[in-house]
């Protein structure tokens, strides 16, 4: 639809897990890929530090895009492309996954017609295309509409909500060429850059739905308990992380990542609230006030690996199926994995499911404007 300067597109902005953005029928948005881009900038208002002019939150979590369609794969039912925009760049990444939006795809295909409920109880597979994907989603559909009250509680998104499980079906190498993309638990890393002497660190590199580098917040002189505010304001360590994943992404097979959102760089610590590992996650640049699910997934991975930079550091429960607690700035991050030996394989553990507990909610429905000079479909 357009009037005579601007052209409005429909869109739902939700939150999923804790983040949040608009989300498209891909039907209504630009085919060309160049031009659905500048759309999406316009529509966020980037590039621009407060996103002013848009309905981008002035942070990477509320930078966000989720772009979905009926899917053609056969046993998909939805495909769902995640689009990652900066407050203050001009980048669209579409490299990698986001499993916090990916929590609000299926309350937007039913909200929109798309899907139609199943009953009390509605699963749905989505295919996330950014990676090749595919995950089972959960929803609560009583009455045959989207549930947004319950009990569900996730750090890092206020109250309570009805929950949605997402079961992740193949995770590993979602980026990368595998699991571990350097074909080691473990690396060691000699570190060089302006303003800082040379340094070594141990670190595992890791994909299991997003590539990750994890190293120990003591080997960077940090205690990894610091707070968002003092590491976002820690130029000595942002200096020494930028470095260290430029440097290990080449051994990742990653190839230039200066103008990628990926490897997101990891602190890790002993627990301090009952969990099984303490992080700091920078994603890549700025320190997360909490933790991505996908990231939160591949610790957990981690902690299972036997020699990873997480072994001496994460306090595991025993047995095949392991309930991970991953701690963060603002709470807690539990994943279910499930694990059997494999001592062929590199940690000695393959983790053959992963499972979480997200929360979703409708925050809006209408047009989002952007100028007619730009995209005028009629």
């Amino acid at each position: 639809m357009t009037d005579s300067s601007q052209t409005a597109i429909p869109c739902l902005l939700m939150r999923g897990g804790t983040s949040k953005g608009p989300f498209f029928n891909q039907a209504d948005l630009p085919q060309d890929v160049a031009l659905r881009d500048k759309v999406l900038l316009a529509a966020m208002g980037s590039p621009d530090p407060r996103q002013i002019d848009g309905l981008g939150g002035a942070h990477p979590l509320t930078s966000k895009v989720g772009i979905v369609r009926k899917s053609n794969v056969p046993g998909v039912d939805l495909d769902f492309l995640f689009v990652q925009l900066q407050p203050n760049k001009d980048s669209v990444d579409t490299t990698p996954n986001c499993g916090n939006m990916l929590a609000a795809v299926v309350p937007f295909a039913l909200e929109t017609g798309m899907l139609q409920a199943q009953g009390d109880q509605s699963s749905f597979r989505i295919l996330t295309l950014n990676t090749d994907m595919q995950c089972d989603v959960t929803v609560q559909t009583p009455g045959g509409r989207v549930q947004y009250e319950g009990n569900a509680r996730i750090d890092g998104a206020p109250g309570t909500s009805s929950p949605v499980v997402i079961n992740f079906l193949d995770t590993a190498g979602s980026v990368c060429s595998g699991l571990l993309p350097t074909g080691h638990v473990k690396d060691t890393i000699t570190i060089t850059g302006n303003g800082f002497e040379p340094f070594t660190l141990d670190v595992t590199c890791i994909d299991n739905g997003m590539p990750l580098v994890l190293f120990k917040a003591s080997d960077m002189g940090r205690t990894g308990y610091e707070s968002v505010a003092q590491l976002n304001a820690d130029t000595e360590l942002k200096t020494k992380i930028e470095a260290l994943r430029l440097q290990v992404s080449l051994r990742m097979g990653l190839g230039d990542v200066s103008q990628k959102n990926y490897p997101k760089m990891t602190l890790i610590a002993p627990p301090q609230q009952g969990g099984a590992i303490a992080t700091r996650s920078f994603i890549p640049h700025v320190c997360h006030d909490a933790i991505g699910v996908l990231a939160a997934v591949t610790v957990g991975t981690a902690c299972v690996l036997e020699g990873s930079v997480c072994q001496g550091v994460a306090v595991m429960p025993e047995g095949a199926a392991k309930n991970v607690s991953v701690e963060h700035p603002t709470g807690e991050f539990s994943v279910a994995l499930q694990t059997q030996p494999a001592p062929h394989l590199p940690g000695g553990q393959n983790v053959t499911q992963a499972a979480l507990l997200r929360t979703a909610r409708l925050l809006m429905r209408g047009q989002v404007m952007v100028p007619a000079s730009l995209w005028s479909p009629n």
